[in-house]
């Protein structure tokens, strides 16, 4: 028997307020588009969306509380948090320092940030590993969160259809076993795809101004301005179609398994036309794949843990299972890993 580390359970909170496909048409005067056209291409119906005076931070909270009311844990066992999120309260202080006190952690729990998108989760559970394998903590709580709606430009089309904001707690454990519960984990960066998902000011690099917040219209009609989000959406595909594949192969050369030997696939959701694509590029099967975002969106690095959640709630995901977790986007970042419930 070795120590190893296990996800003991997953919560997730969206924001009460909700944008439909109908609101966004209304709101846009998109006549030319009608829900059922934005369903079959993003696959979503809705998206939370936050108030202005609630945050990722906020959202992440609401998320552990549902934990901790649910009794999973107390706040006493804690020994690491881990927040990652690309819409922190500040630039400095750390977040996770912040809701480490909002959540009466002891003293002696480590907390950092990281800002890792769509593979974010990837991550988050390759540090939770280490940290308990290598005996620095017992149980790590991951926590996801991501409000793109405050970056996003309301006459945007391009972007405000596919992004809604949530948060997602993940509860991360050491037990005794001979079996990797987290493990054959892949990782990927290529720093090229930057410019092509991006807010561009704001930051140090661009500090925010009237000028960067001057908008402007796209050849494809979307209105935006520098301190808005930008997505580069068939730049985006084109690199999904290109890493994913091989990141999967990788995972599964790894453990010498094929596709059928897999219980499951869990990818980022992204929406619903590219993860098709993707499922048929792979020949995986339509039953051992997720694809549900249509109450909530593309919720970037809280994603993939809300699926899981979601696909385990429905049936689709049992105890036992072996299940294939891959994230990929902002960055470019991608990350793959097999888990097993």
């Amino acid at each position: 028997m070795k120590c190893t580390a296990r996800i003991r359970r997953i919560t997730y909170y969206f924001p009460p307020t909700t944008l439909s496909n109908n609101d966004l048409i209304e709101s846009m005067g998109i006549k030319k588009w009608s829900e059922d056209d934005i369903y079959q291409k993003t696959g979503i119906i809705k998206r939370h969306i936050v108030q202005p005076n609630e945050t990722a931070l906020d959202l992440g909270i609401q998320a552990v509380k549902k934990m901790f009311d649910d009794n999973i844990c107390s706040a006493s066992e804690i020994d690491f948090l881990l927040f990652c999120t690309q819409s922190p309260d500040y630039f400095l202080p750390a977040s996770a320092c912040i809701m480490h006190d909002k959540l009466g952690l002891n003293n002696n729990c480590g907390a950092l940030d990281y800002n890792q998108g769509c593979s974010g989760y990837i991550y988050g559970l390759s540090l939770a590993k280490g940290l308990i394998e290598s005996g620095n903590a017992k149980n790590v709580l991951l926590v996801t969160s991501e409000t793109y709606s405050k970056f996003i430009n309301k006459k945007d089309r391009s972007t405000r259809t596919i992004f809604g904001d949530g948060a997602a707690a993940t509860l991360i454990g050491a037990v005794e076993s001979d079996h990797d519960f987290i493990g054959s984990m892949v990782f990927g960066t290529n720093g090229k795809g930057a410019p092509n998902l991006i807010v561009t000011a704001g930051g140090m690099r661009l500090p925010l101004s009237d000028k960067v917040k001057t908008e402007f219209e796209d050849e494809d009609g979307n209105i935006r301005s520098q301190a808005n989000l930008y997505m580069n959406g068939p730049e985006i595909f084109n690199f999904a179609l290109q890493v994913v594949p091989k990141t999967v192969q990788e995972v599964l050369s790894k453990v010498k398994l094929g596709i059928e030997d897999i219980d499951y696939f869990v990818f980022h959701q992204a929406n619903k036309f590219m993860l098709e694509h993707l499922r048929k590029k792979m020949k995986i099967m339509k039953d051992k794949f997720w694809v549900d975002l249509s109450e909530c969106g593309n919720t970037v690095s809280a994603s993939i843990p809300i699926a899981v959640r979601m696909a385990m709630d429905a049936g689709k995901i049992k105890t036992g299972d072996y299940v294939m977790l891959v994230g990929f986007g902002v960055g470019y970042s991608w990350g793959a890993c097999l888990i097993k419930i």
